[in-house]
């Protein structure tokens, strides 16, 4: 059963529990090529294009707004149950790598 904004309920706590495993690659903050790897578990919600159906676009964002929503979520002063459990799972480097990435992306138009 599709659980939030179209993923099921199973490959979100996969993508969760992954990330808590640490099975990332270990590199430095803001890690372009690190967040390219981790990035495949946000574009299956955050295609290249405009926001659609309630789920932001993220390509492009400026890095500190990255940033700042992905700590919003992760502390649950952002709601979105989903989101929140992704974050928590992501420690302060791969949110860094993530925001250094998604600022690169050019946004589909």
């Amino acid at each position: 059963m599709p659980g939030l904004h179209g993923i099921s309920s199973g490959l979100a706590l996969m993508l969760a529990f992954t990330l808590s495993l640490g099975l990332a690659p270990a590199r430095a903050s803001g890690d372009v090529e690190l967040g390219a790897w981790l990035a495949g578990a946000c574009v299956a919600c955050h295609p290249a294009g405009a926001a659609s159906g309630g789920v932001p676009a993220i390509a492009g964002l400026p890095q500190a707004a990255f940033v700042a929503a992905m700590e919003d979520y992760r502390s649950g002063a952002r709601p979105s149950p989903l989101m929140h459990a992704l974050a928590s799972g992501l420690s302060d480097a791969e949110i860094a790598a993530l925001a250094a990435y998604f600022a690169d992306v050019k946004p589909a138009r």
